[in-house]
This record gives C-alpha cells, structure tokens and sequence, in this order.
C-alpha cells in the first residue's frame, strides 16, 4: 500500500508531526481507561506493519476529541483481509484499544498485524484448519485484530490488552500473538 494522500492532509500531518513526539495519546474510549489520557495530550496514533503485504502504516487518527476519518479509512484499508482485498470499517474502540495498549509498552517499534477484519469465506477457511477460529469471530465485523511485537512477549503485549479494560484479550503464545477486540471485557489463552 503506498501512502498517497492528499496535499490538505499531507500538510495537516506535517504541522502535527511536530507535536506528535511529545504529545501522544493512545488512550481508548472507555471510562475505565480515563486514565491514561491524563497529561497525555490530545493525539492518538497507530502503527504497524504488514507481513502478508508487506506494508506499513503510521497515522495519526485522532485529534482533540475528534477521529479523522482519512485516517480511519486508511487503517480500515490496512487491516483488511489479504486473501481476499476485501474491505471492512475497522471499529474505532478497537483501533483505540490497539493504540493505547502498544502506547502502555512503551515500543518503539509499530505492531505486526497478522489479521484484521476477515471475511466469512477466510474466516470459515481459517476454521477449518484450526479450532480456536471462533464460528462468529470478531474479525469478521471489523471489531478484532492479532498482533505480534519483537521486542516485547506475548505475555507482555497480553498484560497491555487487559490494562485498558475495553474488550476482550487472548493470549495465544504457542502461535506468538495476542487477540485484541472491543467486545465485551474478558480474556483468555497461555
């Protein structure tokens, strides 16, 4: 995916870019997560990097109070499922959730994004080749991604998932990658 954009948001990111460094917020919607938007400033931003595709992406997508749905676009576009192109809007509480839980990590380096939004053809195909692919998952309605970073443990990134307290988090350390969505609170997995 190439990051063409348009020259009112390109210019919109380079003003912001300046603030970014030292302003981040990535905190999720939730009122148990209130905390973390404490002196943390009014931007939030997600990164990660594609291995099936081999595309990255780091955006700003939300500012002082408000989502950019440019930005929303292009992380929709991002997430979506390889085998099949097809498109789905990516839920902002979880986009939330990803970027509050990589903000308490303290990484340096973006996500890898194993899977996103799936469609119900690659969701039933995933199915049958494993049994923890749930029948009705997440993924197929743009609520739910795996994950994976190298410099942290899948029990690290696992404790970030449940901190922010918007969803449900599971912990799949044979397969090295957690499951973050923005169902209901709960968690599961070694």
């Amino acid at each position: 995916m190439t990051n063409v954009k348009s020259s009112q948001s390109m210019t919109r990111r380079a003003v912001l870019g300046a603030f970014a460094a030292t302003a981040i917020s990535a905190a999720p919607t939730f009122s148990n997560a209130a905390g973390f938007l404490r002196g943390a400033g009014d931007i939030r931003r997600l990164r990660m990097t594609s291995p099936r595709t081999g595309e990255k992406m780091d955006t700003i997508y939300w500012i002082e109070g408000e989502y950019l749905d440019e930005a929303v676009r292009e992380i929709s576009l991002f997430m979506r499922d390889w085998r099949t192109d097809g498109v789905k809007n990516i839920d902002t509480r979880t986009i939330d959730i990803l970027a509050a839980s990589h903000n308490l990590l303290d990484a340096s380096e973006p996500y890898t994004l194993l899977s996103g939004y799936r469609s119900p053809k690659t969701n039933a195909m995933l199915r049958r080749r494993s049994r923890g692919v749930a029948k009705n998952s997440r993924h197929m309605i743009g609520q739910a991604a795996d994950l994976r970073l190298g410099s942290r443990s899948v029990s690290q990134i696992y404790r970030a998932g449940i901190a922010c307290g918007g969803g449900g988090v599971g912990r799949y350390s044979s397969s090295n990658f957690v499951h973050m969505d923005c169902g209901p609170v709960r968690s599961w997995g070694r």
